[in-house]
């Protein structure tokens, strides 16, 4: 099953985190298993360096997504923003997901027609479906 990861749930699963539900990483090893793509969006690699540059996640959470992204076959797959992702954005209410980063995975999730793995409240209220 092919879905698109939000950024915490993806550095969780990298990271091997107890905050990440064992479901979830299952889901992730299966569809790595399978060879179903497990997307994340081109704005979350650079909410990471956000994050890391604000002292919230490791100095070398960054550096654990390009490790990963380098492998032949790369758990995750990354989806660029463009115009389509652009235009499902405007589906996502702006008064439910203010975070523009959150907004833009979720309209990545949209325009794939992909489940989005979030234990964001707001995604998952924003009328998408979402796993978690």
């Amino acid at each position: 099953m092919s879905a698109v990861i939000d950024t915490h749930a993806a550095i969780w699963y990298l990271l091997d985190s107890k905050n990440l539900p064992k479901t979830v990483s299952s889901l992730i090893d299966s569809a790595a298993i399978t060879g179903a793509p497990t997307y994340i969006s081109a704005i979350s690699l650079v909410e990471v360096v956000y994050l890391v540059e604000r002292g919230r996640i490791a100095l070398d959470a960054f550096e654990m997504f390009l490790n990963e992204l380098s492998h032949d076959s790369p758990i995750f797959a990354v989806v660029p923003v463009d115009s389509e992702i652009a235009d499902a954005r405007r589906n996502i209410p702006r008064d439910i997901v203010p975070d523009m980063p959150d907004r833009i995975i979720a309209a990545t999730a949209l325009h794939l027609g992909a489940p989005l793995v979030t234990r964001d409240r707001r995604l998952q209220s924003a009328g998408i479906q979402t796993i978690w």
